[in-house]
């Protein structure tokens, strides 16, 4: 059910959402959207109905202390408003949660029934993949959209991509048949270093996005985190030669791959957006958000949302035996994580096969970083497949 009542009439809505899971490798793009949140001070207006979309044995509720009551947070997707001040005020409809076990044409059909009540003009689905991309070059960000009209005057891709999907290219494709203009933002992060957290990844996002909606996004530590990400990787990658090496390859087959972006486009844009902040141009961040009271404590977020600055996990050693004939996907990949309350399933970090993440050009395959025979939970497809990407 759809409850709606507080929330005020919204300027030029966008939603924007993100999913943990499969399309959200380093967490990148999840945590594009808690920042989003964060800087613009967005409280959560509805939640979904978590016994409805969520195993709970693949990702489980978490138990917190509130002045020494015990509470619950439910695994779900929560939705929040903010407005963003300046000259040309606007309003954004933030999504974020975790990529539903089942039930995923009513997940997304929910979801558009908050778009149309709200009369959101524009949905922006953000996504992260793994890919053969180094960490030392600019993290390649790929706009696609299933629409013909709109990747023309939005100078978008439009998706030629077959093979499985998650909920990023679900959503976008039900956008497409209920006539919502939808776009998707993909952030190729480097295999070899594939643990969240990626300022780097998340700070490539927000910039895009940032073109994309024609607004100024307070970035905070963000571009901190990311030097510092970058030279935390550098110095773990130096201590092995073999990783050295590897890296090194992917520099030059990207660098050979993007020679003709070096001068023309990519420059102009990145000098555009030099200018708007150094003249503070574009809209900012306005006083706040504004949503209804949050009302039972189950809607809240657990206490230590992503977003905070951590250290770099280790680079992972490519294999000796990885194919290298650039001739080929890489395989989606799944990593586990062990929690005190047991198992739970954690398929963030994979590459996703939706459909819209073109994977990144001119590079060598990836060296395998975990058995991609390991099945997948509910969450997501199964590990075997190897989606060929556009």
């Amino acid at each position: 059910m759809i409850e709606l009542e507080g929330v005020p009439e919204l300027i030029d809505p966008v939603m924007v959402a993100a999913f943990e899971g499969w399309n959200d490798a380093g967490d990148a793009a999840s945590t594009a959207v808690a920042h989003l949140d964060k800087e613009w001070k967005g409280e959560v207006f509805a939640a979904l109905d978590a016994e409805d979309y969520y195993d709970f044995q693949v990702n489980r509720p978490t138990v917190w202390l509130d002045g020494g009551v015990r509470k619950i947070t439910w695994p779900t997707t929560r939705l929040s408003v903010v407005r963003v001040g300046g000259d040309k005020p606007r309003d954004l409809v933030l999504v974020r949660g975790i990529e539903p076990s089942m039930r995923w044409r009513s997940f997304c059909n929910e979801l558009l029934g908050f778009a149309h009540e709200l009369g959101v003009e524009l949905v922006v689905i953000m996504g992260a993949l793994l890919g053969d991309t180094p960490h030392t070059r600019p993290v390649p960000v790929s706009g696609v959209t299933s629409d013909a009209d709109l990747a023309r005057t939005m100078d978008l891709e439009e998706t030629k991509y077959e093979g499985p999907t998650g909920i990023v290219g679900i959503l976008q494709e039900a956008c497409t048949h209920a006539g919502v203009p939808a776009v998707s933002l993909w952030a190729a992060v480097p295999h070899y270093v594939s643990q969240p957290p990626n300022p780097k990844a998340t700070l490539a996002l927000l910039n895009r996005l940032e073109d994309l909606i024609d607004l100024r996004i307070p970035l905070g530590e963000l571009p901190e985190d990311a030097r510092a990400w970058q030279l935390g990787v550098d110095q773990l990658a130096a201590e092995d030669s073999e990783v050295a090496e590897y890296v090194q390859t992917l520099e030059e087959a990207r660098d050979t791959a993007e020679l003709p972006e070096a001068s023309g486009e990519a420059i102009a844009r990145e000098f555009e957006r030099y200018l708007r902040r150094r003249d503070g141009g574009g809209p900012t961040a306005g006083s706040g958000g504004h949503a209804t009271e949050s009302g039972e404590s189950y809607l809240r977020d657990t206490p230590g949302t992503p977003g905070g600055r951590g250290r770099p996990p280790m680079a992972q050693r490519p294999e000796s035996d990885a194919g290298q004939d650039g001739g080929s996907d890489a395989e989606p990949r799944k990593g586990t994580d062990e929690t005190a309350g047991g198992a739970r399933s954690d398929t963030r970090g994979r590459a996703p096969g939706s459909g819209d993440s073109p994977r990144p050009s001119g590079a060598p395959d990836a060296p395998e970083t975990s058995d991609p025979s390991d099945a997948s939970g509910p969450s997501g497809p199964s590990d075997t497949s190897d989606p060929s990407e556009d």
